[in-house]
Protein backbone atom coordinates (compact mmCIF):
# COMPACT_ATOMS: atom_id res chain seq x y z
CA UNK A 1 0.00 0.00 0.00
CA UNK A 2 2.65 2.38 0.77
CA UNK A 3 4.25 1.66 -2.57
CA UNK A 4 1.40 2.17 -4.44
CA UNK A 5 0.36 5.62 -2.50
CA UNK A 6 3.84 6.61 -3.44
CA UNK A 7 3.55 5.86 -7.24
CA UNK A 8 0.07 7.36 -7.22
CA UNK A 9 0.48 10.57 -5.30
CA UNK A 10 4.07 11.50 -7.24
CA UNK A 11 2.01 10.64 -10.24
CA UNK A 12 4.35 8.05 -11.50
CA UNK A 13 1.35 5.82 -12.14
CA UNK A 14 -1.13 7.79 -13.92
CA UNK A 15 -5.23 8.39 -13.55
CA UNK A 16 -6.45 5.80 -15.49
CA UNK A 17 -3.77 3.16 -15.19
CA UNK A 18 -4.79 -0.59 -15.28
CA UNK A 19 -3.61 -2.47 -11.96
CA UNK A 20 -3.08 -5.73 -12.44
CA UNK A 21 -5.90 -8.24 -10.74
CA UNK A 22 -5.17 -8.84 -7.73
CA UNK A 23 -5.16 -12.67 -7.98
CA UNK A 24 -2.28 -12.06 -10.50
CA UNK A 25 -0.27 -9.75 -8.02
CA UNK A 26 -0.49 -12.22 -5.04
CA UNK A 27 0.70 -15.13 -7.13
CA UNK A 28 3.66 -13.00 -8.57
CA UNK A 29 4.33 -11.67 -5.06
CA UNK A 30 3.83 -14.84 -3.31
CA UNK A 31 1.67 -13.60 -0.50
CA UNK A 32 -2.09 -14.44 -0.09
CA UNK A 33 -4.91 -13.05 -2.54
CA UNK A 34 -7.18 -11.47 0.44
CA UNK A 35 -3.57 -9.53 1.30
CA UNK A 36 -3.56 -7.89 -2.18
CA UNK A 37 -7.66 -7.15 -2.21
CA UNK A 38 -7.29 -5.88 1.18
CA UNK A 39 -4.64 -3.44 0.25
CA UNK A 40 -6.88 -2.41 -3.00
CA UNK A 41 -10.11 -1.65 -1.36
CA UNK A 42 -8.20 0.51 1.47
CA UNK A 43 -6.44 2.37 -1.61
CA UNK A 44 -9.78 2.41 -3.29
CA UNK A 45 -11.65 4.16 0.33
CA UNK A 46 -8.81 6.57 0.45
CA UNK A 47 -9.78 7.76 -3.35
CA UNK A 48 -6.35 6.69 -4.65
CA UNK A 49 -7.53 4.05 -6.60
CA UNK A 50 -11.29 3.26 -8.33
CA UNK A 51 -12.94 0.03 -9.25
CA UNK A 52 -15.61 -1.26 -11.68
CA UNK A 53 -17.29 -4.50 -11.86
CA UNK A 54 -15.90 -5.29 -15.99
CA UNK A 55 -13.42 -2.54 -15.75
CA UNK A 56 -10.72 -3.71 -13.38
CA UNK A 57 -8.89 -1.89 -10.88
CA UNK A 58 -7.49 1.87 -11.73
CA UNK A 59 -5.62 4.76 -10.74
CA UNK A 60 -8.49 6.85 -9.75
CA UNK A 61 -8.55 10.70 -11.63
CA UNK A 62 -7.84 13.46 -9.56
CA UNK A 63 -6.84 17.19 -9.91
CA UNK A 64 -3.48 16.70 -9.98
CA UNK A 65 -0.34 14.90 -8.11
CA UNK A 66 0.14 15.71 -4.33
CA UNK A 67 2.88 18.23 -3.99
CA UNK A 68 6.17 17.16 -2.62
CA UNK A 69 7.04 20.16 -0.42
CA UNK A 70 9.84 21.61 -3.22
CA UNK A 71 10.09 23.94 -6.17
CA UNK A 72 9.60 21.88 -9.65
CA UNK A 73 12.19 21.44 -11.23
CA UNK A 74 13.13 23.57 -14.08
CA UNK A 75 13.57 20.80 -16.35
CA UNK A 76 12.73 17.21 -16.08
CA UNK A 77 15.26 14.73 -14.53
CA UNK A 78 17.21 12.50 -16.63
CA UNK A 79 16.22 8.91 -15.23
CA UNK A 80 12.94 7.34 -13.43
CA UNK A 81 12.92 4.30 -10.86
CA UNK A 82 13.19 1.32 -12.66
CA UNK A 83 9.76 0.89 -13.70
CA UNK A 84 10.14 -2.35 -16.17
CA UNK A 85 12.95 -4.55 -15.84
CA UNK A 86 14.25 -6.58 -18.96
CA UNK A 87 17.73 -6.57 -17.39
CA UNK A 88 19.53 -9.83 -18.52
CA UNK A 89 20.60 -12.69 -16.39
CA UNK A 90 17.76 -13.03 -13.90
CA UNK A 91 14.74 -15.69 -13.88
CA UNK A 92 11.31 -15.01 -13.20
CA UNK A 93 11.23 -14.97 -9.19
CA UNK A 94 8.00 -15.47 -9.21
CA UNK A 95 7.94 -18.84 -10.68
CA UNK A 96 10.16 -20.45 -8.01
CA UNK A 97 8.42 -23.78 -7.16
CA UNK A 98 7.53 -22.85 -3.52
CA UNK A 99 5.73 -26.16 -2.45
CA UNK A 100 8.05 -28.45 -4.46
CA UNK A 101 11.02 -26.87 -2.67
CA UNK A 102 9.05 -27.15 0.59
CA UNK A 103 8.08 -30.48 0.53
CA UNK A 104 12.09 -31.14 -0.41
CA UNK A 105 12.68 -29.27 2.61
CA UNK A 106 10.81 -31.24 5.26
CA UNK A 107 11.64 -34.44 3.88
CA UNK A 108 15.45 -33.72 3.13
CA UNK A 109 15.58 -32.39 6.85
CA UNK A 110 13.82 -35.36 8.33
CA UNK A 111 15.95 -37.64 6.82
CA UNK A 112 19.37 -36.39 7.41
CA UNK A 113 21.60 -37.61 9.85
CA UNK A 114 22.92 -35.76 12.65
CA UNK A 115 26.22 -35.16 11.70
CA UNK A 116 24.59 -32.82 8.71
CA UNK A 117 24.27 -30.33 11.46
CA UNK A 118 28.11 -29.88 12.51
CA UNK A 119 31.04 -28.76 10.68
CA UNK A 120 30.58 -29.93 7.26
CA UNK A 121 32.79 -31.37 4.45
CA UNK A 122 34.04 -28.29 2.37
CA UNK A 123 33.30 -30.50 -1.09
CA UNK A 124 29.85 -30.22 0.28
CA UNK A 125 27.20 -32.90 1.51
CA UNK A 126 27.66 -36.09 0.06
CA UNK A 127 23.71 -36.59 -1.18
CA UNK A 128 24.05 -33.58 -3.09
CA UNK A 129 27.77 -34.25 -4.73
CA UNK A 130 25.91 -37.61 -5.50
CA UNK A 131 22.60 -36.89 -6.55
CA UNK A 132 24.64 -33.78 -9.09
CA UNK A 133 26.57 -36.50 -10.67
CA UNK A 134 23.69 -38.55 -11.49
CA UNK A 135 21.81 -35.89 -12.61
CA UNK A 136 24.96 -34.24 -15.08
CA UNK A 137 25.69 -37.79 -16.38
CA UNK A 138 22.06 -38.02 -17.75
CA UNK A 139 21.17 -34.31 -18.96
CA UNK A 140 24.47 -32.87 -19.64
CA UNK A 141 26.73 -35.61 -20.56
CA UNK A 142 29.34 -34.60 -18.09
CA UNK A 143 31.35 -37.31 -16.94
CA UNK A 144 32.70 -37.63 -13.54
CA UNK A 145 31.85 -39.33 -9.77
CA UNK A 146 31.09 -37.31 -6.63
CA UNK A 147 34.28 -37.21 -4.95
CA UNK A 148 35.40 -34.85 -8.03
CA UNK A 149 32.49 -32.45 -6.95
CA UNK A 150 32.66 -29.33 -4.92
CA UNK A 151 30.25 -27.36 -4.02
CA UNK A 152 30.58 -23.50 -4.04
CA UNK A 153 28.37 -20.44 -4.03
CA UNK A 154 27.93 -19.56 -7.09
CA UNK A 155 29.64 -19.21 -9.94
CA UNK A 156 31.85 -16.50 -9.14
CA UNK A 157 32.60 -18.16 -5.84
CA UNK A 158 34.03 -20.77 -7.93
CA UNK A 159 35.57 -18.28 -10.57
CA UNK A 160 37.51 -17.11 -7.80
CA UNK A 161 38.66 -19.83 -5.84
CA UNK A 162 40.33 -20.97 -9.57
CA UNK A 163 41.85 -17.84 -10.18
CA UNK A 164 43.78 -18.75 -6.88
CA UNK A 165 45.53 -21.87 -8.31
CA UNK A 166 45.31 -21.34 -11.82
CA UNK A 167 48.87 -19.96 -13.81
CA UNK A 168 49.37 -17.51 -15.97
CA UNK A 169 46.98 -15.96 -18.65
CA UNK A 170 43.50 -17.07 -18.94
CA UNK A 171 41.84 -17.00 -22.33
CA UNK A 172 38.33 -15.18 -22.28
CA UNK A 173 35.66 -14.41 -25.24
CA UNK A 174 36.07 -10.87 -25.94
CA UNK A 175 32.46 -10.81 -25.25
CA UNK A 176 31.64 -11.41 -21.81
CA UNK A 177 30.86 -9.96 -17.83
CA UNK A 178 33.43 -7.62 -17.23
CA UNK A 179 32.59 -8.86 -13.41
CA UNK A 180 34.36 -12.05 -13.92
CA UNK A 181 37.08 -10.82 -15.96
CA UNK A 182 37.73 -8.60 -13.06
CA UNK A 183 37.47 -11.60 -10.80
CA UNK A 184 40.32 -13.24 -12.55
CA UNK A 185 42.18 -10.03 -12.46
CA UNK A 186 41.94 -9.13 -9.12
CA UNK A 187 43.54 -13.16 -8.50
CA UNK A 188 46.45 -11.83 -10.63
CA UNK A 189 45.55 -13.50 -14.17
CA UNK A 190 45.38 -11.40 -16.63
CA UNK A 191 43.03 -12.03 -19.31
CA UNK A 192 43.36 -12.18 -23.22
CA UNK A 193 40.56 -11.75 -25.25
CA UNK A 194 39.25 -14.48 -27.92
CA UNK A 195 37.24 -13.53 -31.31
CA UNK A 196 33.34 -14.20 -31.37
CA UNK A 197 31.28 -14.43 -34.26
CA UNK A 198 28.00 -16.39 -34.83
CA UNK A 199 29.77 -19.85 -34.29
CA UNK A 200 31.05 -18.66 -31.01
CA UNK A 201 34.67 -18.54 -29.27
CA UNK A 202 37.70 -18.90 -32.54
CA UNK A 203 39.26 -21.15 -30.42
CA UNK A 204 41.96 -21.41 -33.09
CA UNK A 205 43.44 -18.92 -31.43
CA UNK A 206 44.37 -20.13 -28.18
CA UNK A 207 47.53 -21.22 -29.75
CA UNK A 208 48.82 -17.76 -29.87
CA UNK A 209 47.41 -16.35 -27.03
CA UNK A 210 50.50 -17.41 -24.52
CA UNK A 211 47.32 -18.51 -22.14
CA UNK A 212 47.24 -21.42 -19.68
CA UNK A 213 43.48 -21.91 -19.32
CA UNK A 214 40.25 -20.60 -21.40
CA UNK A 215 36.84 -19.45 -20.18
CA UNK A 216 33.94 -20.40 -22.71
CA UNK A 217 30.51 -20.40 -22.52
CA UNK A 218 29.45 -23.12 -24.98
CA UNK A 219 26.12 -24.18 -24.62
CA UNK A 220 25.09 -20.32 -25.14
CA UNK A 221 27.77 -17.53 -25.47
CA UNK A 222 27.13 -14.59 -23.22
CA UNK A 223 26.17 -12.01 -24.37
CA UNK A 224 26.22 -12.41 -28.16
CA UNK A 225 24.19 -15.77 -28.30
CA UNK A 226 24.36 -19.21 -29.63
CA UNK A 227 26.70 -22.16 -29.06
CA UNK A 228 29.89 -22.95 -30.05
CA UNK A 229 30.34 -24.99 -32.70
CA UNK A 230 31.43 -28.57 -32.76
CA UNK A 231 34.69 -27.92 -34.21
CA UNK A 232 35.49 -25.27 -31.96
CA UNK A 233 34.62 -27.31 -29.33
CA UNK A 234 36.94 -30.21 -30.47
CA UNK A 235 39.81 -27.45 -31.47
CA UNK A 236 39.61 -26.13 -27.80
CA UNK A 237 40.26 -29.74 -26.11
CA UNK A 238 43.09 -30.02 -28.42
CA UNK A 239 44.53 -27.72 -27.17
CA UNK A 240 44.29 -28.29 -24.00
CA UNK A 241 45.78 -31.39 -24.42
CA UNK A 242 48.56 -30.14 -26.58
CA UNK A 243 49.91 -27.35 -24.40
CA UNK A 244 48.64 -28.78 -20.80
CA UNK A 245 45.93 -26.21 -20.94
CA UNK A 246 42.58 -25.95 -19.14
CA UNK A 247 38.80 -25.33 -20.07
CA UNK A 248 36.67 -23.38 -17.49
CA UNK A 249 33.19 -24.34 -18.95
CA UNK A 250 30.50 -22.09 -18.03
CA UNK A 251 27.49 -23.97 -18.41
CA UNK A 252 25.58 -20.99 -18.93
CA UNK A 253 22.06 -20.97 -19.67
CA UNK A 254 23.11 -25.35 -21.28
CA UNK A 255 18.97 -26.18 -19.25
CA UNK A 256 17.07 -23.64 -21.55
CA UNK A 257 17.20 -24.39 -25.17
CA UNK A 258 14.38 -24.38 -27.06
CA UNK A 259 15.31 -25.04 -30.11
CA UNK A 260 16.45 -28.85 -29.90
CA UNK A 261 17.59 -31.03 -26.91
CA UNK A 262 20.34 -28.90 -25.12
CA UNK A 263 24.35 -29.34 -26.23
CA UNK A 264 26.02 -31.79 -24.30
CA UNK A 265 28.62 -30.36 -21.95
CA UNK A 266 32.06 -30.10 -23.58
CA UNK A 267 33.38 -31.55 -20.34
CA UNK A 268 32.14 -35.05 -21.38
CA UNK A 269 35.16 -34.52 -24.44
CA UNK A 270 38.29 -35.05 -22.18
CA UNK A 271 37.58 -34.76 -18.24
CA UNK A 272 40.61 -34.06 -17.37
CA UNK A 273 41.21 -31.25 -19.21
CA UNK A 274 37.41 -29.83 -18.28
CA UNK A 275 36.02 -27.62 -15.60
CA UNK A 276 32.44 -27.77 -15.86
CA UNK A 277 30.76 -24.93 -13.45
CA UNK A 278 27.01 -24.93 -13.33
CA UNK A 279 24.28 -23.51 -10.72
CA UNK A 280 21.22 -23.16 -9.92
CA UNK A 281 21.13 -19.14 -10.39
CA UNK A 282 19.15 -19.25 -13.66
CA UNK A 283 17.16 -22.95 -13.27
CA UNK A 284 16.07 -22.23 -9.93
CA UNK A 285 17.07 -19.15 -8.21
CA UNK A 286 20.35 -16.79 -7.38
CA UNK A 287 19.35 -16.37 -3.63
CA UNK A 288 20.11 -19.92 -3.28
CA UNK A 289 23.73 -19.32 -3.59
CA UNK A 290 24.03 -23.15 -4.84
CA UNK A 291 26.68 -24.21 -8.05
CA UNK A 292 29.29 -26.65 -8.06
CA UNK A 293 32.69 -27.57 -9.95
CA UNK A 294 33.07 -30.39 -11.79
CA UNK A 295 36.89 -31.16 -11.39
CA UNK A 296 39.80 -33.05 -12.67
CA UNK A 297 41.22 -35.49 -9.85
CA UNK A 298 44.67 -33.38 -9.94
CA UNK A 299 42.70 -30.27 -8.97
CA UNK A 300 40.35 -31.05 -6.06
CA UNK A 301 43.16 -31.30 -3.68
CA UNK A 302 44.26 -27.38 -4.75
CA UNK A 303 40.68 -25.97 -5.04
CA UNK A 304 40.11 -27.81 -1.57
CA UNK A 305 42.82 -26.06 -0.14
CA UNK A 306 41.81 -22.35 -1.52
CA UNK A 307 38.57 -23.35 -0.27
CA UNK A 308 39.35 -23.66 3.41
CA UNK A 309 38.17 -26.12 6.01
CA UNK A 310 35.21 -24.00 7.57
CA UNK A 311 34.33 -21.70 3.97
CA UNK A 312 31.28 -23.52 3.45
CA UNK A 313 29.44 -20.24 2.78
CA UNK A 314 26.58 -22.76 1.07
CA UNK A 315 24.03 -23.88 3.63
CA UNK A 316 23.52 -27.32 4.36
CA UNK A 317 20.06 -27.49 4.64
CA UNK A 318 19.97 -25.79 1.65
CA UNK A 319 22.32 -28.43 0.37
CA UNK A 320 20.02 -31.36 1.51
CA UNK A 321 16.63 -29.81 -0.05
CA UNK A 322 18.64 -29.43 -3.82
CA UNK A 323 19.52 -33.44 -3.24
CA UNK A 324 15.95 -34.11 -2.19
CA UNK A 325 14.57 -31.96 -5.22
CA UNK A 326 17.20 -33.21 -7.61
CA UNK A 327 16.56 -37.46 -6.72
CA UNK A 328 12.95 -36.77 -6.53
CA UNK A 329 13.15 -35.54 -10.42
CA UNK A 330 11.33 -32.24 -9.02
CA UNK A 331 14.36 -30.56 -10.41
CA UNK A 332 13.33 -32.03 -14.19
CA UNK A 333 10.14 -31.05 -13.81
CA UNK A 334 10.48 -27.63 -12.95
CA UNK A 335 13.14 -27.20 -15.71
CA UNK A 336 10.51 -28.71 -18.32
CA UNK A 337 7.83 -25.67 -17.10
CA UNK A 338 9.92 -23.44 -16.98
CA UNK A 339 11.18 -23.83 -20.76
CA UNK A 340 7.52 -23.79 -21.93
CA UNK A 341 7.16 -20.63 -19.99
CA UNK A 342 10.46 -18.99 -21.25
CA UNK A 343 9.71 -19.93 -24.44
CA UNK A 344 6.14 -18.15 -24.60
CA UNK A 345 8.35 -15.46 -23.60
CA UNK A 346 10.62 -15.01 -25.62
CA UNK A 347 8.13 -16.18 -28.49
CA UNK A 348 6.10 -13.02 -27.62
CA UNK A 349 8.97 -10.91 -27.68
CA UNK A 350 9.47 -11.70 -31.15
CA UNK A 351 6.71 -10.99 -32.28
CA UNK A 352 6.22 -7.69 -31.00
CA UNK A 353 9.30 -6.52 -32.37
CA UNK A 354 8.58 -7.65 -35.45
CA UNK A 355 5.31 -5.62 -35.69
CA UNK A 356 6.33 -2.62 -33.64
CA UNK A 357 10.26 -2.82 -34.04
CA UNK A 358 10.86 -4.66 -37.65
CA UNK A 359 14.17 -3.03 -38.97
CA UNK A 360 16.02 -4.40 -36.04
CA UNK A 361 17.41 -7.58 -36.11
CA UNK A 362 16.98 -9.99 -32.77
CA UNK A 363 19.83 -12.66 -32.35
CA UNK A 364 20.46 -15.02 -29.43
CA UNK A 365 17.11 -16.51 -29.25
CA UNK A 366 17.74 -20.13 -29.46
CA UNK A 367 18.45 -20.93 -25.95
CA UNK A 368 18.67 -19.00 -22.53
CA UNK A 369 17.14 -15.69 -21.22
CA UNK A 370 18.09 -13.20 -22.95
CA UNK A 371 18.31 -11.45 -26.69
CA UNK A 372 20.73 -9.08 -28.39
CA UNK A 373 18.65 -6.50 -30.47
CA UNK A 374 21.35 -5.30 -33.55
CA UNK A 375 21.13 -1.13 -32.99
CA UNK A 376 22.37 1.20 -35.97
CA UNK A 377 25.89 2.55 -35.62
CA UNK A 378 26.23 4.73 -32.94
CA UNK A 379 22.89 4.81 -31.20
CA UNK A 380 23.25 2.73 -28.24
CA UNK A 381 24.28 5.28 -26.12
CA UNK A 382 20.51 6.90 -27.40
CA UNK A 383 18.68 3.95 -26.97
CA UNK A 384 20.05 3.86 -23.23
CA UNK A 385 19.12 7.45 -21.64
CA UNK A 386 15.70 6.94 -23.59
CA UNK A 387 15.01 3.76 -22.02
CA UNK A 388 15.98 5.20 -18.56
CA UNK A 389 13.95 7.92 -19.14
CA UNK A 390 10.68 5.41 -19.54
CA UNK A 391 12.08 3.72 -16.31
CA UNK A 392 13.33 0.81 -18.30
CA UNK A 393 16.22 -1.50 -16.95
CA UNK A 394 17.70 -2.70 -19.59
CA UNK A 395 21.68 -3.23 -20.69
CA UNK A 396 23.90 -1.93 -23.91
CA UNK A 397 26.50 -4.75 -25.73
CA UNK A 398 29.48 -1.98 -25.94
CA UNK A 399 30.77 -2.83 -22.21
CA UNK A 400 30.61 -6.56 -22.75
CA UNK A 401 33.50 -5.58 -25.12
CA UNK A 402 36.76 -6.96 -23.69
CA UNK A 403 39.40 -3.47 -23.72
CA UNK A 404 41.81 -5.26 -25.48
CA UNK A 405 39.54 -7.16 -28.11
CA UNK A 406 40.61 -6.03 -31.73
CA UNK A 407 36.91 -6.94 -32.58
CA UNK A 408 34.89 -3.61 -34.11
CA UNK A 409 32.31 -2.49 -30.92
CA UNK A 410 28.90 -3.38 -31.81
CA UNK A 411 25.60 -1.08 -30.78
CA UNK A 412 23.08 -3.65 -29.30
CA UNK A 413 21.06 -3.84 -26.56
CA UNK A 414 21.05 -6.89 -23.67
CA UNK A 415 17.43 -7.53 -22.56
CA UNK A 416 16.31 -10.28 -20.77
CA UNK A 417 13.04 -11.56 -20.74
CA UNK A 418 13.08 -13.75 -18.01
CA UNK A 419 12.42 -11.16 -15.29
CA UNK A 420 9.19 -9.58 -15.07
CA UNK A 421 6.22 -11.43 -13.82
CA UNK A 422 3.52 -12.58 -16.50
CA UNK A 423 1.37 -9.46 -15.61
CA UNK A 424 4.20 -6.52 -16.41
CA UNK A 425 5.65 -8.38 -18.99
CA UNK A 426 3.23 -6.54 -21.96
CA UNK A 427 3.70 -3.20 -20.51
CA UNK A 428 7.74 -3.78 -19.99
CA UNK A 429 7.91 -4.45 -24.26
CA UNK A 430 5.69 -1.51 -25.02
CA UNK A 431 8.26 0.49 -23.22
CA UNK A 432 10.88 -1.26 -24.92
CA UNK A 433 9.10 -0.72 -28.24
CA UNK A 434 9.01 3.09 -27.53
CA UNK A 435 12.70 3.05 -26.55
CA UNK A 436 13.52 1.47 -30.17
CA UNK A 437 10.84 4.03 -32.23
CA UNK A 438 13.35 6.83 -31.13
CA UNK A 439 16.39 5.37 -32.37
CA UNK A 440 16.76 7.05 -36.31
CA UNK A 441 16.47 4.74 -39.36
CA UNK A 442 18.86 3.80 -42.32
Amino acid sequence: MRALREAVDSGRLAPGTRLPPYRSLARDLGIARNTVADAYAELVAEGRLSARQGSGTRVAHRAAPLPSGRDAPTRPTAARPVVHDLAPSSPDASAFPRSDWLTSVRRAVSAAPSGAFGVGDPRGRPELRTALAEYLARARGVRTEPDRIVVCAGFAHALRLLGGILDGPVAVEAYGLAFHRGLLTEAGRPTVPLTVDRAGARTAELAVTGARAALLTPAHQFPTGGPLHAERRALAVDWARAHGGLLLEDDYDGEFRYDRQPIGAVQGLDPDRVVYLGSTSKSLSPALRLGWMVLPAELVDPVLAAKGSRELTSGVIDQLTLADFLAHGAYDRHLRRMRRHYRRRRDLMVRTLADRAPDIRVSGIAAGLHAVLELPENTEPLALGTARRLGLALEGLRPYRHPDSTMPPRDGLVIGYGTPPDHAFPAALDALCQTLTTLPRD
